[in-house]
């Protein structure tokens, strides 16, 4: 049985996993001859869309039904792992891709829960399936909700409006660090009708790349990530028809009811995406170090005390992290499930800050095996050392996770992710 890059991450795929993951196989590639290119421009390589299209992996945990591959949370954290080994920018925006699903999912979760009520049904299951079927069918999406303003209460404050016109929505407000900004043949946007300060006024909306009033943010030069198509959009006046909206009050927090960790419920994807990075450090400074002798002694550089010592903590830390991300995701994945809600995202606010600190850990020791020839920026090397250190403050910083994790335990404090900034009212939900 041919080896996967997946199976370094998983233990015991499934055939159906396993051809899930022979999809995104035959990708890395070219997304590996990209990624020096694409950093060093700071440009998302758009042929990769194609790519992706045609492997049918935009849709790849898109439920069979839909149209789409069927996998889940493990598919994923896979897809993105493997990818990650390649080229880090294209699986962290391939990650935020597949996190539009659970804008289909969850509401139809919460349907067959029975949250909502009948005559409600038909725009919830229209909306959900409209995301789904238009992910199998290749479109690619933006998952647009951090903004730039921030509130003490949340990590994510909403201030995007929509306001209610005839037949629609105007859209009005700016959406920061979404990845895809300019790829994304829509942006799917989280926004607050106007005149509400609570979650009961969240809503979701499809705007088109192209929309009259879409712009771009300034192009964002970021310490790692560079080819993520990254720095958002702006809006003014973008219209948007009824039907490419999902504007049910309280239909978010509804939805949230039902996801297993946060309102994504798939963030531990992202984490795998710095596990790939890690990696491919690790394996690129054991190549080097063991590819080369000393002149005198004529044996492997690796072979020093120094490098014995650096090698040693590197495993350390890279097993520390396949063990939480393992875990993590046993837990958001098990059926039955292991763990109650607020477990298994007590877990995630630790393990998320414990694998991206072990991550950069890794890289930095590569970055010490290999001396100044690991410093060039084309090297994968040091692309890992800048985007690893992306990942310490990206959605939140381990201190942030442990006290919130602390919170949980010692007061039994609630999930407060999004906030609406009329308001000190904090609700939950998380995009990044």
């Amino acid at each position: 049985m041919a080896q996967l890059t997946a199976d370094r991450l998983l233990d015991g795929l499934s055939d159906a996993e396993r051809g899930r993951a022979a999809r995104v196989e035959a990708v890395l590639p070219a997304l590996r001859d990209a990624a020096a290119g694409a950093d060093a421009e700071g440009r998302f390589p758009v042929e990769h869309v194609a790519r992706m299209r045609d492997a049918g992996l935009l849709g790849l945990v898109v439920p069979e039904e839909y149209g789409g591959l069927g996998g889940t949370l493990r598919d994923l954290a896979a897809a993105t792992f493997a990818m990650g080994t390649a080229c880090g920018s294209t699986a962290l925006a391939y990650f935020f891709h597949n996190t539009s699903a659970s804008r289909g999912l969850l509401p139809l979760e919460a349907i067959r829960a029975g949250l909502f009520e009948p005559d409600e049904v038909p725009v919830v299951r229209a909306f959900a399936e409209k995301v789904l079927t238009r992910m199998a069918g290749g479109v690619w999406l933006a998952n647009f909700a951090s903004e730039s303003v921030k509130s003490a209460g949340a990590n994510i404050s909403i201030s995007t409006t929509a306001t209610k016109v005839d037949g629609g929505w105007l859209l009005n407000g700016e959406k920061s660090f979404g990845c895809a900004t300019g790829v994304a043949d829509y942006y799917l946007t989280t926004a607050r009708l106007d005149g509400t300060d609570t979650a009961a006024g969240l809503a979701t909306f499809f705007v088109p790349r192209d929309a009259a009033g879409v712009g771009e943010r300034p192009t964002w030069d970021a310490l790692g990530m560079r080819a993520t198509a990254n720095q958002g959009i702006t809006l003014k006046d973008v219209f948007i028809a009824d039907d490419e909206a999902l504007t049910l009050p309280g239909a978010f927090v509804r939805m949230l009811q039902v996801s297993r960790g946060s309102f994504v419920g798939n963030q531990l994807a992202i984490s795998a995406v710095y596990l790939g990075a890690a990696q491919s450090a690790y394996d690129a400074a054991l190549a080097a170090t063991t590819g080369k002798a000393f002149a005198d002694t004529g044996r492997p550089v690796a072979s020093s005390p120094m490098h014995q010592v650096l090698f040693g903590d590197m495993t350390e830390r890279l097993e520390t992290a396949y063990l939480w991300i393992r875990r993590q995701l046993e837990l958001e994945t098990s059926e039955p499930p292991l763990r109650g809600k607020d477990d298994v995202f007590r877990q995630w606010r630790m393990a998320k800050g414990s694998i991206t600190e072990a991550c950069f850990d890794v890289a930095v020791g590569a970055l010490k095996c290999t001396g100044t020839s690991g410093t060039a920026n084309s090297g994968v090397i040091a692309r890992a050392v800048r985007d690893t250190a992306m990942s310490l403050v990206m959605t939140f910083p381990a201190e942030r996770g442990r006290l919130e994790a602390a919170n949980l335990v010692t007061t039994g404090a609630e999930n407060a992710l999004f906030a609406n900034v009329a308001s000190t009212t904090t609700t939950t939900g998380k995009d990044r």
